[in-house]
């Protein structure tokens, strides 16, 4: 079962391409926008990502950080920032294997892999938005851009 707006946003510290730890807990007091994605490099997911690298400037300028979370290694995901130029932290959820995922609800057991789960984390670390789409199901991005648009209303 997925988390829903008005629950607590369960933590996480999880390491980034660089094998940074990135904690939610640090971030609280800002609101963060967290995208699950399947695999890096697969195609709806480079898209979807790359999309979020273009108008990364809405989520910026609105005070909200970004990170996005797959069970890849750190190896893959240090690559695949590099070649997609990606300009917010990849976190690794690949050990225990997709236990974030699991925490918010989108971890495909059989697949072994997030779904596409995108959260907006409020700064009080409450969820504001939440959306789950199954695999081979891209997201249509409006509905983050206007629940970071409510969060300044």
């Amino acid at each position: 079962m997925s988390l829903s707006v008005g629950d607590v946003a369960p933590v996480f510290s999880l390491p980034d391409q660089d094998k940074q730890v990135v904690s939610l807990a640090e971030l609280r007091g800002t609101p963060v926008l967290v995208v699950f994605y399947p695999f890096a490099f697969s195609g709806i997911c480079t898209g979807e990502l790359c999309q979020l690298r273009d108008e990364l400037a809405n989520y910026t300028e609105a005070g909200v950080r970004v990170v996005a979370i797959s069970t890849d290694p750190v190896f893959s995901l240090k690559a695949f920032k590099a070649q997609e130029n990606l300009e917010f932290p990849l976190l690794s959820d690949f050990w225990p294997h997709g236990a974030t995922a699991q925490a918010y609800g989108v971890f495909n057991d059989k697949a072994g892999m997030a779904l596409r789960g995108t959260f907006l984390v409020d700064a009080d670390g409450k969820i504001a938005f939440a959306e789950v789409n199954q695999p081979g199901d891209a997201r249509e991005q409006s509905g983050w851009k206007d629940a970071v648009g409510q969060l300044s209303a």
